[in-house]
């Protein structure tokens, strides 16, 4: 069976001959995946060198314990994840430092229509970085939840799996963020409408 083959079969499938010793399979998953590791090691630790060295590493990982994965109702990028949750938490400890998790712009996309007025993209433009400004003040782990839940898209069973936490403690933890950002939001917005109120007097 070739690469074009393969393609073709689901990752179940793909995950069944790659446990039985077949590079060819493991290679599709990792076509299929490298871009999306790579995306959410950068975004954890900030550095395009450190994160390509580590996204070779979760898929090394991987497929030395290929034989030993169990499917439970998830899918195999939580098993990529999990791995890869781990070496950056290693590498942060290896670090002596924790570091803030740079979610860039490119993590956030506004999809903004190409008809939408400029002065409506400008202001959505405003707030998506006071948004963005508001995200990079809360703890690691928080920013982590955020990232896996809107830019990589996982249900809260696969972060949970990823984290090392319940399905139930992560909607607990998603819940205390988005109150949080809420909070910050609001202090935001007040600030803005001090100096309009005080212009009117």
């Amino acid at each position: 069976m070739d690469s074009t083959d393969l393609e073709q079969l689901t990752d179940s499938q793909i995950v069944e001959l790659a446990r039985n010793g077949n590079k060819e399979a493991f290679g599709v998953l990792y076509q299929r995946y490298v871009q999306r590791i790579y995306s959410y090691v950068y975004y954890r630790v900030g550095n395009a060198q450190e994160a390509e060295d580590l996204t070779g590493r979760v898929f090394l990982k991987a497929w030395q314990h290929i034989e030993r994965y169990e499917e439970r109702g998830l899918p195999f990028t939580a098993y990529l994840y999990r791995i890869a949750h781990n070496l950056v938490a290693n590498w942060h400890r290896d670090q002596s430092r924790r570091k803030e998790i740079p979610i860039d712009d490119t993590a956030w996309q506004l999809r903004s229509s190409a008809e939408q007025h400029p002065e409506h993209q400008l202001l959505e433009q405003e707030r998506h970085e006071q948004l963005l400004a508001v995200i990079r003040k809360l703890p690691p782990e928080r920013q982590e939840l955020l990232i896996l839940k809107f830019v990589e898209r996982l249900s809260n069973a696969e972060i949970g799996q990823i984290m090392g936490r319940t399905e139930g403690a992560i909607k607990s933890l998603y819940h205390r963020t988005l109150i949080a950002l809420r909070a910050e939001l609001a202090k935001l917005e007040e600030k803005e409408q001090q100096p309009k109120q005080e212009h009117r007097r």
